[in-house]
């Protein structure tokens, strides 16, 4: 589920960087932060010592300049009924324990543990002999992975955490639309042809080719945008989109009747499980959920926003597809199949 909430994560959260913030930019902030720097930061009065919190989340002394300095203005602007402004791409939050955007880090990690919820789950209830066992596993563990990364990116948002987290999602992305290839295309190696396949030289299988393809792609992903002098978000956001897509529409032909397609091979191509119907429905809740990206508004409270909003609602659609694998891998269409 990660693949495609990420994937419009990515798509607004660049967007937003892309846009340049009017408050940075005005004279009043730099003026301001001009002076506070002077009398904190440089000596003889500087640098002040920050409080511990503000320390070990790495605060320096003009991050706490530019803290002070956004949300004076922003009180000001408030109490004259003007509007809010956005300070390097961000809106005004109110840090906790030097945490910038406590909401969105404690929405992440609700995603978090809805992934680690349903790993240990799929974990448990999945047969060991199950083709599809290990990729569903794999996809929990790039999630968890993910999802650390975001909480650690909205905690403080550096250079090095932006790309952590920008990384983890291209990952979890390029992951997901690989292990949805591997189970609608029956790239996985039945039980019965592992001995004779690991007992005797053969060329590469289609899935060793399309996971060194996935692993080639994702190295070069990563390559490009980090030997840039500048992060290129729209290359970025392209990349996710696209592949983002790929897996929705692929899980999309799992629910319709069609000869397209054919998710259990010993089957009949029209068949469909009970459940067949939560691709289709994964697909309009993501899409649902991703609207309160496009209402961009400033926090309330100066807390939670829409971008911490889309993270909130985001956390029961992990459970609901983690379901949906688990309801897959044991099916009554595999007992003719490939277990």
């Amino acid at each position: 589920m990660r693949s495609f909430t990420l994937l419009f994560s990515t798509i607004f959260l660049f967007a937003s960087i892309i846009t340049a913030s009017s408050g940075d930019r005005h004279s009043t902030f730099t003026d301001c932060v001009s002076q506070c720097e002077s009398k904190k930061c440089l000596p003889p009065t500087g640098p002040i010592t920050l409080p511990l919190a503000l320390r070990v989340t790495r605060w320096t002394c003009r991050d706490e300049c530019r803290y002070v300095c956004m949300h004076s203005i922003t009180d000001q602007a408030i109490s004259a009924h003007e509007p809010v402004h956005q300070y390097y791409g961000k809106w005004p939050f109110w840090r906790f324990l030097g945490i910038q955007e406590p909401a969105s880090v404690l929405f992440s990690l609700l995603n978090l543990w809805g992934h680690v919820h349903g790993f240990r789950r799929a974990r448990r209830v999945i047969p060991k002999t199950h083709p599809m066992r290990k990729y569903y596993l794999g996809w929990g563990v790039v999630n968890v992975n993910a999802w650390i990364w975001s909480a650690v990116f909205h905690t403080r948002d550096m250079p090095s955490t932006e790309k952590l987290d920008y990384f983890s999602a291209g990952l979890a992305i390029l992951y997901s639309l690989f292990y949805t290839a591997v189970r609608l295309f029956h790239l996985y190696t039945p039980l019965q042809q592992r001995l004779v396949i690991s007992s005797k030289q053969s060329r590469p299988s289609t899935l060793d080719i399309w996971a060194s393809l996935c692993i080639l792609t994702y190295i070069i992903h990563v390559g490009y945008l980090s030997s840039l002098h500048r992060f290129d978000y729209t290359y970025n956001m392209a990349a996710n989109l696209v592949i983002g897509i790929l897996h929705n529409l692929l899980w999309i032909t799992y629910s319709l009747p069609t000869p397209l397609t054919r998710p259990f091979p010993l089957r009949p191509s029209t068949y469909r499980p009970d459940h067949a119907y939560k691709a289709v429905t994964f697909a309009i809740l993501t899409t649902m959920a991703t609207t309160l990206e496009l209402f961009d508004f400033p926090p309330w409270g100066r807390t939670i926003d829409a971008h911490a909003l889309w993270h909130l609602s985001t956390a029961p659609i992990v459970l609901f597809w983690w379901r949906f694998l688990i309801d897959d891998a044991l099916d009554e269409g595999w007992k003719a199949g490939k277990i």
